[in-house]
C-alpha cells in the first residue's frame, strides 16, 4: 500500500508528457501549416498579390505643364487637370441584371441633368448596350442530365429509352474593355459625380479614373503656329514642340492606400517619388498687336481672295517679334493659322529685295544717289548689248533718265538692273561677297533653330543656279535668289536700328518657382551692315518711298501721324508645278517708324492668284500695315516721354490678387507693408491710402461665387474651373467685372463670363 501515491504520480506525470507532447505535435503541425501557407501555397500566394494590389497600389504623380506667357504675363498656353471616368463594364459588380438596371436608370437621369448634352434615355440605352457587349451569357454545349428523379422513375425511362434529356450549358463571357461613357470632367465635377450611382462605388470596383494634364490655349487660335503644339494626334512644332521637356516637368510616383471605397491616401514610402512641375516660357508675343495684324490681315485676305498672308511686327533694337501672323486658306474658305509661311514659304521676293541692292551700290561700289539711268519710260529695255540680250520692263512708266532716289520711290526695275549688269558685270563675286555680307546666304533663327525656317535658296559664280548671263541682271530687281519673309524683315530691321542687324527673338527666358533658369539675350548677326553715311542715304530714299512713292496711299502726307520709311515688292512667283504664266503673285511691304527714331518694323506678304482685286504689293499688303502701325503709334503717344527720378518713394497703387503666397512676394518688394488672414491659398489685394497691400483671402465655400475681380486671367481660371465654373472672358487685363455676384450659389457647370480691363 506505501507504492500506490506513487504510482499514482507517476501516471499523472506520464499523462502530463503526453498531453504536452500532444500540443507540441499539434502546435508543430499548426505552425508547419502556417508556414506551408504563408510561403508555399501558390493559391495563397496569389489571394495575397491581389488582396495588397487593392489594397495598396502605386500611381504617377502628374507634373502640372509649365505655361507659355506672352511679353506682358498674359497665359497664351497653360495646362489643368482633368478626369477621364473609365467604365468595366465586365466586372463582377455589374453581375445582378436587375439591380444594374435600375442603378443605371437613376445614374443616366443625373449624368442628363449634369451634362446636358444627352437625354437620360440616350445614357440609359447606351448602358445597357455596352453590359451586353461586354458581358455575355454564351452557348457552350449539350450535356445529357437524368430525365427523372428516383430510381423506380429512372428504371422506367429506361425502360421506354428516356433515361437522359438533353439541357444546353451555359458560361458567362467577359469582356474587360474601358469604356468612355461622357466627356472628360475637372476636379470639381468629379466631387459631384463621385455621389452618383455607381460612380459612387456601390456596385463594386466597376470604373477607373485617369488623370490628364489638358492644354488649353487661352486665345483659341490666335499665334498658333507661333505657340505650336506638342501632340502626337495633332502635331509637333512651335515652342511647344521646342521647349517640349522643360514645359513636361517630370512625372512623380507614389505610393496609395485604399482606405475606403473610392478613396485613397498616400503612404509615405521610400520609392515614392515626387513630381517636378514645368517650366514657364516668356515670349515675346505682345496678344494686342498679334490680335490687330491678325484681324488686320485676315480682312485683307478675305477682301482680296488670298491663298495665304503673313504678317510680323519687330522691335527694332532687340529682334523680338511682337507679332507673327500666319493664316492660309483651307479647304472650307476659312482662314486659319496652320503653316508658318513667315520661316517657311521661301520665294523670289521681287522689289523688297532692292534694299539690299542700294546698300550694294552705295556702300561697295560707291556710287552716288544722283548716278542716272535711262528707264525706257515703262518700256522693255535691252540690259544687255552682247547676245543673248535680256530684257527688262517696269510695271508702269518711271521716267526716262532718273536718278537712285527716284529709281527706289517708283521701284524701278530697269534702273537696278542696269546699274547692277553695269558694275559688276566683269566682277559679280563682288556683288555676291556683299550680299553675303548681309547675311542673306543663312538663316537668322539663331536662337531658336528648331523653329524650322527654311535656308536661303542663294546663288553665287559656279553654283548650280547661277546662269551667266542672267542671274546678275536678276539680281538687280528681286529675282534670281529665294528668302522667306522673316530673313526680309531682318535686313530692314537692321536698317532702322542703325546699321546693327540683330536675330529675330520670340522667347525671352524660362522660368521656374519664380526663379529664371535660362536668358535668351539678343543675338547680332551683324555688328555694322553699312557705314553711317551710307545708312542715312538709305534712310532717305525709303522715307522718300513712303512719302511720294509707291507706298504714299499709305504712308505719304496726312495718311499717318508718323513719318515712316518703306518699301513695296511684287513679285510673280513660279516654284515647283507653278510657272510665271500661271498668274500666281506675292505681294509684299516693309515699313519702319518712326523715322527720327525706328522703333518698330512691319512686313506683310500676301500670296494670290491674279484675278479680282489687286496684285500688287502696295494694295494688298499696305492696308494690313497702315493698320498695325498706326494701332501701335496711337497705343504708345508717349514715344519721347520720360520718367525722371526724384527723393521720393513711388508705391503702385493697384496690385492683382490670385495666389496669396505669389502676391505677398510682389507685395513686400514695391510696397511698404503687406497684410493678409494667410500665407496660402487664395485672395483679393487692395492698396489702401497708405500704399500698403492688403489681401483677404476668399471664402471656403465651393458652392458658392468667389470674388474674382482684380484678379489675373490664370489665377481667375484656376480658381473658378476648379470649383466647376465654365468661364468665358472678353477683354484684357485683370479682372474687372463677374457675371455671376461673389457670393451667390452656384452649380456645376455654370457659365460666368469675366470683362477684364
Amino acid at each position: 500500500m506505501a507504492q500506490e501515491p506513487k504510482k499514482i504520480k507517476e501516471d499523472i506525470l506520464l499523462r502530463v508528457r503526453v498531453l504536452y507532447l500532444l500540443f507540441f505535435v499539434v502546435g508543430f503541425i499548426i505552425a508547419g501549416r502556417l508556414l506551408c501557407v504563408q510561403f508555399l501555397s501558390h493559391d495563397t500566394r496569389v489571394n495575397a498579390e491581389k488582396l495588397e494590389r487593392r489594397i495598396f497600389s502605386r500611381k504617377e504623380v502628374l507634373a502640372h505643364r509649365g505655361t507659355i506667357f506672352s511679353r506682358t504675363g498674359e497665359p497664351l498656353a497653360t495646362s489643368i487637370f482633368r478626369y477621364t471616368v473609365l467604365f468595366d463594364f465586365g466586372c463582377e459588380g455589374f453581375d445582378d441584371e436587375a439591380v444594374y438596371r435600375r442603378q443605371c436608370d437613376s445614374l443616366s437621369k443625373l449624368l442628363a441633368l449634369h451634362f446636358k448634352d444627352k437625354s437620360a434615355k440616350q445614357y440609359y440605352d447606351r448602358f445597357i448596350a455596352e453590359r451586353q457587349k461586354h458581358f455575355k451569357v454564351t452557348y457552350i454545349k449539350d450535356t445529357l442530365i437524368p430525365r427523372s428523379e428516383g430510381w423506380l422513375a429512372r428504371l422506367w425511362d429506361r425502360m421506354r429509352g428516356e433515361e437522359f434529356r438533353t439541357e444546353k450549358l451555359y458560361d458567362t463571357v467577359r469582356k474587360h474593355n474601358p469604356v468612355r461613357m461622357f466627356r472628360d470632367i475637372d476636379y470639381g465635377e468629379w466631387q459631384t459625380l463621385r455621389n452618383f450611382p455607381i460612380l459612387n462605388r456601390n456596385m463594386g470596383w466597376s470604373f477607373d479614373i485617369e488623370k490628364h494634364d489638358e492644354r488649353i490655349f487661352t486665345r483659341q487660335e490666335l499665334a498658333r503656329c507661333t505657340i505650336g503644339r506638342s501632340s502626337e494626334n495633332q502635331g509637333t512644332y512651335g515652342i511647344e514642340h521646342i521647349f517640349r521637356d522643360a514645359l513636361r516637368g517630370q512625372d512623380g510616383m507614389e505610393l496609395r492606400q485604399r482606405i475606403a471605397p473610392g478613396y485613397t491616401a498616400r503612404i509615405e514610402d521610400k520609392d515614392n517619388v515626387e513630381a517636378v512641375d514645368g517650366t514657364d516660357v516668356y515670349t515675346t508675343i505682345d496678344i494686342d498687336i498679334q490680335e490687330v495684324a491678325d484681324r488686320a490681315l485676315r480682312d485683307q485676305l478675305e477682301k482680296e481672295n488670298g491663298i495665304w498672308g503673313t504678317t510680323m511686327v519687330m522691335e527694332a533694337q532687340t529682334g523680338d517679334l511682337l507679332a507673327m501672323v500666319n493664316l492660309s486658306r483651307n479647304k472650307q474658305g476659312a482662314y486659319v493659322e496652320n503653316f508658318n509661311h513667315a520661316l517657311q514659304s521661301r520665294a523670289e521676293p521681287g522689289s523688297t529685295f532692292k534694299l539690299a541692292v542700294l546698300l550694294a551700290l552705295l556702300e561697295e561700289a560707291g556710287l552716288p544717289l544722283s548716278t542716272e539711268y535711262d528707264s525706257g519710260s515703262g518700256k522693255r529695255v535691252i540690259i544687255t548689248e552682247n547676245a543673248p540680250k535680256i530684257k527688262v520692263a517696269d510695271s508702269h512708266d518711271v521716267g526716262s533718265v532718273i536718278d537712285m532716289r527716284k529709281a527706289m520711290a517708283e521701284s524701278a526695275n530697269v534702273y537696278f538692273a542696269k546699274a547692277v549688269y553695269e558694275t559688276y558685270q566683269k566682277e559679280p563675286e563682288r556683288y555676291v561677297k556683299f550680299l553675303r555680307s548681309l547675311h542673306l546666304d543663312r538663316k537668322v533663327m539663331t536662337s531658336l533653330p528648331d523653329m524650322g525656317e527654311v535656308s536661303p535658296r542663294f546663288p553665287y559664280p559656279g553654283s548650280k543656279i547661277w546662269y551667266k548671263h542672267t542671274t546678275l541682271i536678276k539680281l538687280g530687281y528681286g529675282y534670281g535668289i529665294e528668302l522667306t519673309p522673316i530673313q526680309i524683315l531682318t535686313l530692314y530691321n537692321a536698317v532702322a536700328n542703325g546699321g546693327k542687324m540683330v536675330a529675330p527673338r520670340l522667347v525671352t527666358k524660362l522660368v521656374k518657382d519664380d526663379e529664371v533658369v535660362e536668358e535668351f539675350p539678343v543675338e547680332v548677326l551683324v555688328d555694322k551692315i553699312c557705314s553711317n553715311k551710307t545708312l542715312e542715304m538709305v534712310r532717305e530714299c525709303l522715307e522718300g518711298v513712303a512719302k511720294e512713292g509707291t507706298a504714299k496711299e499709305y504712308f505719304g502726307e496726312g495718311k499717318v501721324p508718323f513719318r515712316a520709311g518703306a518699301k513695296t515688292g511684287t513679285a510673280q512667283f513660279a516654284q515647283g508645278n507653278i510657272s510665271y504664266s500661271d498668274g500666281y503673285y506675292m505681294g509684299s511691304m516693309v515699313a519702319f517708324f518712326p523715322i527720327e527714331n525706328p522703333r518698330y518694323t512691319i512686313l506683310t506678304t500676301i500670296f494670290k492668284r491674279r484675278g479680282t482685286g489687286t496684285y500688287y504689293g502696295a494694295g494688298l499688303a499696305g492696308p494690313v500695315e497702315k493698320k498695325v502701325s498706326s494701332f501701335i503709334y496711337n497705343r504708345e503717344n508717349d514715344w519721347y516721354g520720360r520718367v525722371e527720378s526724384d527723393e521720393f518713394d513711388h508705391h503702385p497703387t493697384d496690385m492683382k490678387g490670385g495666389n496669396i503666397a505669389q502676391t505677398r512676394k510682389v507685395a513686400d518688394e514695391l510696397s511698404p507693408r503687406v497684410n493678409s488672414d494667410r500665407r496660402a491659398g487664395w485672395g483679393t489685394a487692395r492698396v489702401d491710402s497708405t500704399s500698403n497691400v492688403v489681401i483677404k483671402s476668399l471664402a471656403d465655400e465651393p458652392m458658392r461665387m468667389p470674388d474674382v475681380r482684380g484678379m489675373g486671367l490664370k489665377d481667375a481660371l484656376f480658381v473658378l474651373e476648379s470649383r466647376g465654373v465654365k468661364v468665358t472672358t472678353t477683354g484684357k487685363g485683370a479682372v474687372y467685372r463677374q457675371s455671376i455676384k461673389a457670393g451667390e450659389p452656384i452649380r456645376r457647370g455654370a457659365q460666368v463670363n469675366l470683362t477684364l480691363k
